[in-house]
């Protein structure tokens, strides 16, 4: 009964360690008791661009509908442990401030909608469940683990982003502090940590495993542009400039950097 009981325990620490995130049994940020809890939020919140998604019901929702109210776009998986750990909170979530958030579970399976559909009908999913789309994936860049959870503020605005296991308690506290309902917190504001990488890889010199030298000034600031403009196709949400400067062992960006940089050489702007 012990191993049993010690294996139990392994387990969940597994589990746990499949994430970024993982929940806590108290609200995140709080200092000693009494004091006020802090709620992380962007210094520089960006207007999320329009969007429009189709559910698996085949309904269509624009994000233009959503403003006035707190949103999650919940990047998820039916294969992924840690997302579907995650719902059960999700659905208490959406319950409880059904008027004031709005919770979109954007599909990443590669399986037809209807299994994603009653996947999530087993689940008693009450959000919104839609499958992505490349225009999704362009406008929420980054998600490079599954979950990933976007939190847009009531005026359209992103002001958070968690990559792994949400905690239910934290991902609470935003809700009611984005939603007006709880005015006690104190926010803190942070850097947007996917800006500055895309802010390094613009400014960036030189690009790894590329070799710029025998470029003249103007070719090598064409093909840095060139592989800021390009995604990488190697899966990371990343552009190919981005992808070589946060991970140079990417075997994918790799050959489309030197691909590009061949032809700004060459002097060919066609594929």
């Amino acid at each position: 009964m012990r191993n049993l009981r010690l294996s139990g325990v392994l387990l969940l620490a597994i589990a746990a360690g499949c994430s970024k995130a993982p929940r806590t049994a108290e609200a995140p940020g709080s200092e000693a008791a009494g004091d006020a809890p802090v709620v992380r939020l962007l210094k520089d919140p960006a207007a999320v661009p329009p969007f429009t998604i189709t559910d698996v019901d085949g309904r269509s929702m624009s994000s233009s509908s959503l403003r006035g109210k707190v949103v999650l776009v919940n990047f998820w998986a039916t294969w992924c442990p840690p997302c579907r750990a995650e719902i059960p909170d999700l659905v208490k979530l959406q319950e409880r401030y059904r008027d004031k958030l709005v919770i979109l579970g954007i599909s990443e399976d590669e399986i037809p909608p209807e299994q994603v559909k009653a996947f999530a009908a087993n689940m008693k999913v009450n959000y919104v469940v839609a499958m992505t789309t490349p225009e999704l994936k362009k406008i929420f860049r980054g998600v490079s683990a599954l979950p990933t959870t976007f939190v847009i503020d009531r005026e359209g605005k992103l002001v958070r982003k968690h990559v792994g296991l949400l905690s239910a308690p934290e991902t609470e506290l935003e809700t009611q502090v984005l939603a007006g309902v709880r005015t006690d917190a104190r926010i803190e504001r942070i850097e947007d940590e996917d800006r500055v990488r895309l802010k390094n890889a613009a400014q960036a010199t030189e690009i790894p495993g590329v070799d710029l030298t025998k470029m003249t000034p103007s070719q090598r600031t064409e093909a840095i542009k060139a592989m800021n403009a390009e995604d990488c196709t190697c899966g990371c949400g990343s552009t190919i400039a981005e992808c070589r400067i946060n991970d140079p062992t990417c075997g994918t960006s790799l050959p489309l950097a030197k691909k590009l940089a061949e032809k700004i050489a060459s002097g060919t702007k066609g594929s």
